[in-house]
């Protein structure tokens, strides 16, 4: 089975190259969302099998999205890979230290390498 990716991104260049590179690279069905709204709603639609999420978004930011996929029944169970820039800012501790997140890429990323970053992060083979 062909699985399916949920990109929850809010620049509309990144999203397009990241589901581009998915569907290419991978071969996997990819469902995009503009903000953390909609991506909520989308993976409680279609229940994708993993959901890369950007941690810096103006509705609702990428720990806020967890939290409430993790918070609901439908979505707890959708591994989720956070995407950021703010991946190695010195003298601070990472926001997303503590969160049960199965990974975490940081920006700017390889599209090309991508696939295997998210395969490793959720174990598919």
């Amino acid at each position: 089975m062909t699985p399916t990716v949920l990109v929850v991104e809010d620049d509309d260049a990144i999203r397009e190259v990241t589901a581009l590179a998915l569907e290419s690279v991978a071969g996997w069905r990819v469902l995009t969302a503009p903000h953390g709204s909609a991506g909520l709603e989308m993976a409680r639609h279609h229940t994708p099998d993993a959901i890369l999420l950007d941690m810096m978004m103006p509705d609702l930011h990428g720990l806020e999205v967890f939290e409430r996929l993790q918070a609901d029944a439908a979505t707890k169970d959708i591994p989720v890979v956070l995407v950021t820039a703010l991946m190695n800012v010195p003298g601070t501790r990472p926001a997303w230290e503590g969160y049960p997140l199965h990974g975490v890429i940081a920006k700017p990323y390889d599209p090309l390498t991508l696939c295997d970053q998210i395969r490793e992060h959720v174990g598919w083979s």
